[in-house]
């Protein structure tokens, strides 16, 4: 088999398990939460690229918004370089920075992290498997990593990195990861059902 025919198995084996398991075909709305340490740069930009890229959706109607695992930034705007590389490419979205809690498990269907520090923390708050099975790293809905195991060796690839503080480029590759994680998840809910 060729890669790109193990990538497209991968892909099929891993939508096929998230449809069970998040029960996708019984589901009107999916309520996604993206989550990244400061709910300032990474987190706010995929939920901007996923609310404009999924408006026309409607089975299901998808809600996104977006949290972070650490306080220092509830109440505050979006990084000012992360809002300025979404509204480049297109997306409005407004933001308003909160900390992830384990209520925000009871009112979302699908939990999206950054990287592996984001993956603990927010299992680290969820009282059973239920809960725990929300919980994805963005990049899984890559088509190019839906292979790789969050549990495994190369997790690290599975990582959005965090741009705060770096130069523009930063801000660049952290939305070419997201709007090609957002693309694998919005052919997920597009897929045929069952």
């Amino acid at each position: 088999m060729n890669v790109a025919a193990c990538d497209t198995f991968y892909l099929m084996e891993f939508f096929a398990q998230v449809r069970k398991q998040l029960k996708l075909d019984e589901k009107s709305e999916l309520r996604v939460c993206m989550v990244c340490l400061g709910n300032i740069c990474r987190s706010p930009m995929a939920a901007a690229v996923l609310h404009n890229r999924s408006r026309d959706f409607h089975n299901p109607k998808i809600i996104v918004d977006s949290a972070g695992t650490g306080s220092w930034h509830i109440g505050e705007g979006p990084n000012f370089s992360s809002e300025a590389m979404w509204r480049k490419a297109g997306y409005e979205y407004q933001h308003t920075a909160k900390q992830f809690t384990g209520e925000f498990f009871a009112s979302r269907d699908l939990i999206l992290v950054m990287d592996s520090s984001n993956y603990q923390s927010v299992l680290s708050l969820a009282d059973d498997s239920n809960q725990t099975s929300k919980v994805f790293y963005l990049r899984q809905f890559d088509p190019a990593l839906s292979h790789i195991d969050p549990r495994g060796p190369e997790v690290k690839r599975l990582e959005v990195p965090d741009p705060y503080g770096l130069a523009d480029r930063a801000f660049e590759k952290v939305l070419e990861m997201v709007e090609d994680s957002v693309s694998g998840l919005l052919e997920l809910l597009t897929s045929s059902k069952g």
